[in-house]
């Protein structure tokens, strides 16, 4: 039997070899097409990021393996330029980043083992990491390319601002289901 827990950073290190096989089995496959080593990386920066104000993590575990994860945080209030946040900022520009994302829960990874998908352990982790989002506000990025990802994303009542994130990367910006700006012009359902 399947159980969602949800923990704190410390509560982590026990699953961390779980976390960086699903994330293997997650990333590998298109679009992300990340190599054996990108999830040796995630394990090494998940331990910096659990340290990031106001994160939080959920596990799907059966036993003790892990199935699946969701990890977020708060954004700062200073919205950062390293990572992709350069890009967004450029896209939704200052007024934007200011009203939607700082301060808001930021998703930073979802992922469910391929073997697992659609017994809605995704959308049980999604819901777990955003629940206490400070009056609905919650947001992610992923690959305009994730079309599995992004339907997921629809399906569970996310928003996709309709500006696109400049880079190579192909990213999009995604609101959660009771985001207050889900009513800009700039987004659509």
């Amino acid at each position: 039997m399947t159980r969602i827990r949800r923990m704190e950073g410390a509560d982590l290190a026990a699953h961390t070899e779980g976390i960086r096989q699903v994330y293997a089995d997650v990333f590998s496959a298109p679009p992300w097409n990340e190599g054996p080593s990108a999830a040796a990386r995630y394990a090494e920066r998940l331990a910096g990021d659990a340290a990031r104000p106001g994160f939080t993590a959920a596990l799907a575990l059966d036993g003790d393996a892990v199935t699946g994860f969701a990890t977020a945080w708060t954004t700062p209030g200073t919205f950062p330029s390293g990572r992709s946040y350069g890009h967004v900022a450029e896209a939704l520009g200052p007024d934007r980043v200011t009203a939607w994302l700082c301060g808001a829960v930021e998703v930073d990874e979802l992922a469910v083992s391929p073997g697992r998908r659609g017994t809605g352990l995704g959308a049980a982790l999604l819901s777990a990491v955003t629940e206490d989002a400070p009056g609905g506000r919650c947001w992610l990025l992923t690959s305009v390319h994730a079309e599995a990802a992004l339907r997921f994303y629809r399906r569970a009542g996310w928003h996709q601002v309709q500006v696109p994130v400049p880079g190579r990367a192909g990213l999009t910006v995604l609101l959660g289901p009771a985001h207050p700006a889900a009513a800009d012009p700039a987004v659509r359902t």
